[in-house]
C-alpha cells in the first residue's frame, strides 16, 4: 500500500519538460502530436449552476478577443493541450445515443487511448454507483436537468480506431490493471466507479510511460 501511495504521489509530480498551448483539429492529429501552437489560452472552470442551465462539460476555453479562434475552439477544435493539461471538446462526442454537450472535459492520454471525465450518461447513470441510481431521460437535456448528476463524474475512453466513446467502469479498469495485481486489488477494494477513484489508477498507469 505504501508503494501504491508513493507511485500515486510521483504521478502527480511528473511534469512535461516543455509546457505550451497546442490545439488539435481531430483525433488523428492529437495522437500524432500534430497541432497548432497558440500563444495564450484562457481556461475557465464552469460553475455547477451554469452546467445545470446550459449543459456541457466542465471547462470553457477561449483566446481573449480573437473571435475567430474562440469560435474554432467552441465548435471545431477537437482537443487542447494547455501547458501540461489535456482537454477534449465534448461537442461532437456521444456515449451511445447520448450527447455530452459543448465545452471541454479534462483528459488523460495513455498510449493511443484518451480518457476523459464527464457526467454520467445513459446506462452509466442508470446503473453506476457514481450516480446514486438517478435515471436519465431520452435526451441530454433531460439528464442534465437531474441536479443530482451535476456534481457526479465518471471516466470514458475514446477508441483510437473508431473514435467511439466507451465507459471506463469496473470491468474495463480490471483489464487495464491486469498487469498490476496490487493496484487491481486496491482498486476493487475501493468499490467505486467514480472519476475520483478511477483517476487515481489511470494516473498510476500514465506515470509508467514517463
Amino acid at each position: 500500500m505504501k508503494k501504491l501511495c508513493f507511485l500515486l504521489l510521483m504521478s502527480w509530480l511528473v511534469m512535461e519538460v516543455t509546457a505550451q498551448n497546442v490545439v488539435y483539429s481531430n483525433l488523428k492529429g492529437l495522437l500524432a502530436c500534430e497541432g497548432d501552437t497558440v500563444t495564450s489560452l484562457k481556461v475557465e472552470r464552469r460553475t455547477k449552476n451554469h452546467i445545470l442551465m446550459t449543459g456541457g462539460a466542465d471547462y470553457k476555453i477561449s483566446v481573449g478577443s480573437d473571435d475567430s479562434m474562440c469560435k474554432y475552439l467552441k465548435s471545431r477544435c477537437y482537443a487542447v493541450q494547455a501547458d501540461t493539461s489535456l482537454y477534449i471538446n465534448c461537442k461532437r462526442l456521444r456515449y451511445k445515443k447520448f450527447r455530452f454537450g459543448g465545452w471541454y472535459a479534462p483528459a488523460l492520454r495513455i498510449g493511443d487511448h484518451i480518457y476523459f471525465s464527464a457526467i454520467p450518461l445513459g446506462s452509466v447513470a442508470a446503473g453506476s454507483d457514481a450516480t446514486m441510481d438517478v435515471m436519465l431521460g431520452g435526451k441530454f437535456g433531460d439528464a442534465i436537468a437531474a441536479s443530482a448528476l451535476i456534481s457526479k463524474r465518471v471516466y470514458y475512453e475514446i477508441d483510437p480506431e473508431t473514435n467511439k466513446v466507451g465507459f471506463v467502469g469496473k470491468e474495463r479498469m480490471e483489464e487495464l490493471l491486469e498487469g498490476h495485481p496490487d493496484w487491481k486489488t486496491a482498486y476493487l477494494n475501493e468499490n467505486s466507479e467514480s472519476a475520483k477513484v478511477t483517476d487515481k489508477y489511470l494516473r498510476l498507469l500514465k506515470a509508467e510511460e514517463k
